[in-house]
């Protein structure tokens, strides 16, 4: 198995630390609004992974942070906690946002058939883990104090930036952040106080003083406390590279004095009219609204594995169209086949070499269609499909279950009627189509035309 390691940037082999078991750790939402699709691109990539590891033979312990405090609106550590301000906005409580926004993310979660880690961590939960590991870089003496908090200082740390490969030296002259009381622009809050004559709904004390964790510290603290100080991967959306991921190597290494993440994976953008989708640029669409006009959230899932994880992907609603169409045939095919059988071992061979080369989905997803088109047995090609869906998450498999439990309910003359109104649809005979309309309706059932086909409703 071959993953892109953004570290080095290049291709490596994948060898576990402790194999069977595969210990990976991705970061997960800032809980102070809905995610948006562009956002869910990068879980579903994480989703892939784990289950092309798990295609492998291996056993994934997954571990995903809820950010519930600490992620201010600015990287240089100014502005608002974003929870903080998602509570303004809705007048509400930060744990009443935090817990809605989470609410939000696992459903969507469940709508994309993403697999739920093997460990949800709140950052709110291990506030006093976070503290013990900036006691730890304060006795290494990694820290100092401003007027507004404890910061890290990157000029102790000599390979700070090695993963984004960042010109230390050319930040430093070419800075137009907001210095404050920081020593070099790169370095970042550690603890952040609690402003003057004004309480915070979410702040703790600390050695330190009343305040909160920074946004960096938790992911930190979390995935060693649940991972150990070696582990195998760690993954996040590209624009994690240059501040979060570096960041947090920054803190581990300072503190433990080794690197402790072996393979650093990222996605792309989700772009929009070739833009790159942020909440900050108010150009954003969240699964709900794509509900909200008919699609199926796998129909957006589809439109994922179409690229590849490491590419840029323009989000247009031709693409999504295109794809429900695509998903659409699948099923049709699918629904024709008799019961599975045997898995063809050559074709699931050539699947397994594409998914496991740094997670290819569209050639995956080539082969796949190759094999649908193909002469092979009815029932080898349908077991041969459900495999492969055990890495593309199209629930292929509970969608067929599902109409054969529903063909098995309906009477023969129904479905029948159903199949006849298809085909004068397909014929653009719409008189003869709304006939048998009434004909079902007249037996019992609604019929709503849907983008994976028509559904049953009994009345």
């Amino acid at each position: 198995m071959q993953l892109y390691n953004t570290l080095t940037r290049q291709k490596e082999l994948f060898t576990p630390l402790h194999a069977p078991t595969v210990g990976l750790y991705t970061c997960g939402p800032t809980v102070y609004h809905y995610a948006h699709i562009g956002n869910l691109r990068t879980y579903m990539f994480e989703d892939i992974l784990r289950r092309v590891l798990q295609l492998n033979g291996y056993q994934v312990h997954h571990v995903m942070n809820i950010t519930d405090v600490g992620h201010l609106t600015s990287d240089a550590d100014s502005g608002e906690d974003k929870i903080e301000a998602g509570a303004k906005r809705e007048q509400k409580t930060v744990w009443e946002i935090a817990d809605f926004y989470t609410k939000a993310f696992q459903q969507d979660m469940a709508d994309l058939n993403l697999l739920e880690p093997t460990v949800w961590c709140k950052a709110t939960d291990h506030i006093q883990t976070q503290i013990d590991l900036i006691k730890i870089l304060e006795t290494k003496n990694f820290t100092y104090r401003t007027s507004d908090g404890i910061y890290f200082d990157t000029s102790q740390l000599s390979d700070y930036g090695k993963l984004a490969r960042l010109d230390i030296a050319g930040l430093a002259e070419g800075v137009r952040v907001e210095m404050g009381d920081k020593k070099q622009p790169t370095d970042f809050a550690l603890w952040k106080f609690s402003p003057a004559n004004q309480q915070r709904q979410m702040e703790w004390a600390s050695p330190w003083g009343n305040g909160f964790p920074g946004w960096h510290i938790e992911c930190s603290a979390m995935s060693l406390h649940y991972l150990g100080d070696r582990f195998d991967i760690h993954c996040g959306g590209i624009d994690h590279i240059p501040v979060h991921h570096t960041n947090e190597i920054a803190q581990n290494e300072a503190a433990l004095g080794h690197p402790t993440v072996h393979y650093w994976l990222h996605g792309e953008f989700l772009l929009t009219n070739d833009d790159r989708m942020g909440k900050s640029k108010n150009n954003f669409i969240t699964l709900t609204t794509l509900k909200e006009k008919g699609y199926d959230p796998l129909v957006y899932r589809y439109v994922v594995l179409g690229a590849h994880y490491r590419s840029k992907l323009n989000f247009t609603y031709e693409a999504l169209d295109s794809a429900a169409n695509a998903l659409t045939k699948l099923r049709h095919l699918i629904n024709d086949l008799p019961e599975a059988t045997e898995i063809d071992t050559m074709t699931m061979e050539q699947f397994t070499q594409a998914v496991s080369d740094d997670l290819d989905t569209p050639k995956a997803l080539a082969l796949l269609w190759t094999m649908v088109r193909s002469a092979m047995e009815p029932g080898k090609k349908l077991a041969t499909l459900f495999a492969m869906d055990a890495v593309l998450g199209l629930h292929l498999q509970a969608y067929y279950q599902g109409q054969r439990t529903a063909q098995a309910e309906v009477a023969p003359e129904v479905i029948e009627l159903v199949a006849a109104r298809e085909a004068a649809r397909a014929a653009a005979e719409w008189p003869t189509a709304d006939r048998l309309r009434q004909q079902i309706s007249d037996l019992g059932y609604q019929i709503e035309d849907t983008d994976i086909g028509p559904k049953l409703i009994k009345l």
